[in-house]
């Protein structure tokens, strides 16, 4: 098949869950034989190559602008395919439903990623909360199928819109990491910090878990990894933390990123919405305990294997991250418990093959 994929910032992967999904799922259906290009935002991409791991790239155009960049980047690149034979475009980000119809109107078959429950951030004023609804209803019939990666969201669908949805899951990394120097960049050792990944937004609760980190009795250091581009006064104020255990990295990826999940003594999980979010399954691929937001996706996805903490009761994070600083044999104990689990369930090659019968089935070539 040819295969686009837009809707994203494009890769090698500099920012978030989308681009890191596509950095995994492109190269695999390359390597089943496919053919496919991945779209990427000219603000945010400097990519000189033509081809990305057997991926072929393209870069147009885009309006840096908070509510603005993703939707006309989306609807430039829509444009784009209307002229460019594909047999399937697959677009991520339910706020693009509405521009699934240009390929549509030249008979091209399209799949749409929903992601999460975006309305529910913080981020967006009423205007952006509107325009996600509307997207949402927008994505039950303008593309051909729509991909759910968390049971929660196909159950929202269903329930909100009798909508059907392709449930896919986000899938975990197959590899070990041996190197360190990354940690030696900020003075780490190994098994002796707390990792924190995500966008640093208010509804990801990076101001809760450094709030909870200050006040718990450890030598451990805490690792901050992750930025937003739109979050300048939030990210501001998280980093006046006089606690000298908290480190702020920054967006990491690639082998640095890969280093610091292979290394943490526990991984926290804050996010409160969203889907799956791919920084937790990918912190389970790599063997951490997991410490997480008692919220349904993240149940959704650890199960029994994880440690929770109250969503509601701001004190319980704090207890509940000094009880993993005080019983390192339990946390040692759920690692291997939560790699049974990734196995079982997020495996990538599974994955491919589940994207590669949707695509087949949209397109109507098997």
């Amino acid at each position: 098949m040819k295969i686009a994929v837009m809707g994203i910032r494009g890769i090698p992967a500099n920012y978030g869950g989308f681009e890191t999904f596509i950095e995994n799922l492109a190269p695999r259906l390359v390597a089943r034989g496919h053919e496919v290009t991945v779209y990427g935002r000219s603000n945010m991409i400097d990519y000189k190559g033509e081809f990305y791991k057997g991926v072929r790239i393209k870069i147009l155009p885009t309006i840096s602008h908070k509510y603005l960049d993703t939707v006309m980047h989306t609807f430039i690149c829509t444009l784009h395919s209307f002229f460019t034979r594909y047999d399937v475009v697959f677009i991520c980000n339910s706020a693009n439903a509405i521009f699934t119809i240009i390929p549509r109107l030249m008979r091209k078959a399209v799949v749409l990623n929903v992601d999460g429950l975006e309305w529910k951030r913080q981020k967006w004023n009423w205007a952006g909360k509107m325009f996600y609804k509307i997207s949402e209803f927008l994505a039950t019939f303008l593309p051909n199928e729509i991909v759910t990666d968390a049971l929660d969201v196909q159950r929202y669908y269903q329930e909100k819109f009798n909508k059907k949805s392709t449930f896919i899951p986000y899938g975990a990394p197959e590899e070990e990491i041996d190197s360190t120097t990354v940690l030696q960049q900020y003075n780490l050792q190994p098994r002796d910090y707390v990792l924190y990944v995500s966008r640093m937004e208010p509804e990801n609760n990076a101001h809760r878990v450094v709030s909870a980190f200050e006040k718990v009795s450890t030598d451990k250091k805490l690792v901050m990894v992750g930025d937003a581009p739109y979050s300048t006064n939030y990210i501001a104020d998280l980093k006046k933390t006089t606690d000298p255990r908290i480190i702020f990295t920054g967006y990491v990826f690639g082998e640095g990123y890969k280093q610091l999940q292979s290394n943490a003594y526990y991984y926290i999980q804050a996010t409160e919405v969203g889907g799956t979010h791919p920084a937790l399954v990918e912190g389970m691929g790599y063997g951490n305990c997991i410490l997480a937001n008692d919220v349904p996706e993240h149940r959704e996805v650890l199960g029994d294997a994880g440690v929770y903490f109250s969503r509601t009761d701001l004190g319980d994070v704090v207890r509940k991250m000094q009880f993993l600083f005080d019983n390192p044999q339990l946390v040692e104990e759920r690692r291997s418990v939560v790699l049974q689990r990734v196995r079982a369930n997020y495996n990538w090659g599974r994955i491919t093959r589940q994207y590669e019968q949707l695509f087949y089935k949209v397109a109507h070539l098997k």
